[in-house]
């Protein structure tokens, strides 16, 4: 799964890096979480330029008669993602970029857990695959969500978790915010993104709490033996 990542990249990269149209507003972020604003990436319904817009992460489906109070959708299954109800008109039209420069999975240790922090080898921003929903509450309010494609672990994510983020190589998003191509062309893409291509380190547990947000949680950390960070 992904369960929580990092968008810490200067504003001007983010921008050039999805072909926005203006250097977007952003602050780095080093700790995300689910029910969050994140940034997405869409593509305008002229097809000119790309946007960025914050969302709440956590998929909340239009007609599922529940407000924003329900458990968040944070990821789908990048396998059956065209056979869920919950998905699948999402999959068809609702289509986005979810840009980050890291992701963290949690080591198991036996009785404790070990945050790790992926990146890309060039630490360049990247995007996960994702999708977006607008779902009217009962109060009128419109609220737009998100969740994040995940697949099968690559081979620097398996020794540490049985599933891994979809992250599409730079020339596949155009591809990928088209809401024109049709479904089939898009299965490719939700393959694991090479491991040569990727970093892995040990980081701050710091992390581990929602509330911190701060360079620290991706600072390199040492585990010992016996179970103690230090």
């Amino acid at each position: 799964m992904c369960g929580r990542f990092s968008l810490t990249t200067a504003p001007e990269w983010v921008a050039e890096q999805f072909g926005l149209d203006e250097v977007p507003d952003l602050g780095p972020r080093y700790n995300i979480a689910p029910t969050q604003d994140v940034a997405v990436v869409r593509s305008p319904s002229d097809g000119i330029g790309n946007r960025l817009d914050m969302v709440r992460w956590g998929l909340v489906p239009q007609g599922s008669g529940r407000d924003a109070g329900r458990a968040p959708v944070i990821n789908a299954r990048s396998e059956t993602v065209m056979e869920k109800p919950m998905f699948r008109s999402a999959f068809l039209a609702r289509r986005c970029l979810v840009p980050a420069d890291g992701f963290f999975e949690w080591r198991d240790l036996g009785g404790s857990k070990q945050p790790i922090y992926f990146t890309a080898g060039d630490e360049r921003p990247f995007a996960f695959a994702g999708l977006w929903e607008c779902y009217i509450a009962s109060d009128g309010y419109p609220l737009e969500s998100c969740t994040i494609l995940t697949t099968e672990p690559n081979a620097l994510v398996r020794p540490v978790h049985d599933r891994m983020p979809v992250i599409l190589p730079a020339d596949a998003y155009d591809r990928w915010l088209n809401s024109a191509n049709p479904q089939r062309d898009l299965v490719p893409l939700l393959v694991p993104f090479p491991e040569d291509a990727m970093r892995s380190r040990a980081v701050n547990p710091i992390v581990n709490s929602v509330t911190i947000d701060s360079a620290e949680c991706i600072a390199p950390h040492q585990y010992v033996e016996q179970g103690e960070f230090f």
